[in-house]
């Protein structure tokens, strides 16, 4: 009798690109590797029955799944609102309702705010040119002027006097440049802002290119409103190259502007301080150093060869760290990464410390509440607490062991080849479209434990 392996054993799983549709004119974009596997890819199916009836989720049931195959497109947004601690998993249906209702509202305030100051926002349009100079003088560039009219007439200096009187014209957002040149801002938070505002205009129109979503205006003007409010309302970092990377994904995932603005807010909370500068220092070099002291524990000959090349500063993973390996893998694959980094990395108590950062600390301390179980924990934040890792003020991210196991990965490439450190950038970059994200994490976890127990040691 013949013996015949079940389908669902045989299926090398449907791809994900039909989800993330690429246009038909880009064709050296990487290839999506991640796949879509019956049994293995968290469906909609298991997702929803790993609610109650009242909407209590248990979160555990799912963490594994996701860190072994990843989420299904189809809810990958709200599976993502979860990982990243908008909501709470011990809280009901109607209790995240009214969050989702609160947090809306609280975003259109924050953007009514920043229309009353620049009204293009929220106007399905945005600029790509500087509107004011340093010390709050209005600029009247032709650019901006197009950009802000929009029935399209070209207007020149010659005829912007409704537009720098401010006077809108046939329900146009002339009003956007209403500063005269004789008009000084004196706010230097307004300044610092609007200084801002053409170079978020630039980088989203440089973000995601190749994807058909972007080929919308009102996808694009989506992502410029989300940064610009976003760089209005955290008056530490405002806005830096790279955040429209970490932002594009949510605009693709969740249909409500404001849901996609508190998704990259909840992600900002985790990575903003490798965006926060100083007169002395960019918050990313903390970050590079974690990485240096971890490859010299894990692989000291490279750590050595790297230095030799006058490469111990490991600015060359600067952009690994600072959008999350967006450059290095597919838009597709980029997304399986992160959700596999956050399930394994996973804190059941992450919506309370970003809501109520007091009655964390106190939980932190054994003062209240009831320990955590360490079911609901992601892999990686079990061997933390194992290890006491957690005690410390600033527990390594699993994002700094992902760049180390890549670095150990290309250790023999690197050791033989680089001879300066344009060679070190050259490998790196070639890797692009060619790493496995499973790999890649699973790698990470290998070098997390070695680092625990050596660091043990030490």
């Amino acid at each position: 009798m013949e013996f015949r392996v079940p389908a669902i054993w045989r299926d090398p799983g449907a791809p994900a690109d039909s989800f993330y549709e690429v246009r038909a004119e880009c064709t050296d974009v990487p290839k999506t590797r991640f796949r879509i596997k019956a049994g293995k890819t968290l469906s909609a199916r298991k997702w929803h029955a790993a609610f109650s009836p009242e909407g209590y989720l248990d979160i555990g049931k799912t963490l594994s799944r996701i860190q072994h195959g990843g989420i299904h497109p189809s809810i990958r947004g709200e599976v993502w609102e979860f990982l990243l601690g908008c909501y709470d998993p011990k809280s009901t249906f109607d209790e995240r309702e009214q969050i989702r209702q609160r947090r809306r509202d609280e975003y259109a305030r924050w953007k009514e705010e920043c229309r009353q100051m620049f009204p293009l926002v929220g106007s399905g349009r945005f600029i790509t040119a500087p509107i004011i100079t340093e010390d709050g003088k209005a600029i009247l560039d032709p650019i901006v002027l197009l950009q802000t009219n929009q029935h399209g007439a070209v207007l020149t200096p010659q005829n912007t006097s409704h537009a720098a009187t401010g006077i809108a014209t046939n329900g146009t957002a002339l009003e956007t440049v209403q500063e005269s040149s004789s008009h000084v801002i004196s706010d230097k938070k307004e300044i610092q802002w609007k200084l801002t505002l053409h170079q978020i205009g630039l980088d989203v129109v440089r973000t995601d290119r190749p994807l058909v979503f972007y080929e919308k205006q009102e996808n694009l003007s989506k992502l410029w409103d989300i940064l610009a409010v976003y760089a209005w309302i955290d008056k530490d970092v405002g806005y830096c190259q790279g955040m429209s990377d970490l932002c594009s994904p949510m605009i693709m995932l969740l249909d409500d502007e404001a849901d996609a603005f508190w998704c990259f807010e909840r992600l900002m909370r985790r990575l903003r301080g490798n965006f926060r500068c100083t007169e002395s220092s960019v918050g990313v070099e903390a970050q590079l150093t974690n990485l240096a002291a971890i490859t010299q524990v894990i692989d000291p000959k490279l750590h050595q060869h790297i230095e030799t090349l006058g490469g111990g500063d490991y600015l060359f993973a600067f952009r690994m760290i600072m959008v999350l390996f967006r450059r290095e893998f597919s838009f597709g694959d980029s997304l399986y990464l992160w959700e596999m980094m956050w399930a394994l990395e996973y804190d059941p108590d992450l919506f309370s410390m970003y809501e109520e950062p007091d009655l964390a600390g106190e939980k932190a301390d054994g003062c209240k509440g009831k320990a955590k179980s360490i079911r609901q924990c992601g892999k990686f934040e079990r061997e933390n607490m194992r290890n006491g890792a957690k005690n410390s003020d600033a527990p390594l991210p699993i994002s700094i062991f992902l760049v180390a196991s890549v670095l150990k990965d290309k250790s023999a490439v690197l050791l033989q080849e680089a001879r300066g450190l344009d060679d070190v950038v050259k490998i790196l970059n070639d890797m692009t479209g060619n790493l496995d994200a499973k790999k890649a994490c699973s790698g990470a976890m290998k070098l997390h434990k070695k680092y625990l127990r050596k660091a043990k040691k030490t």
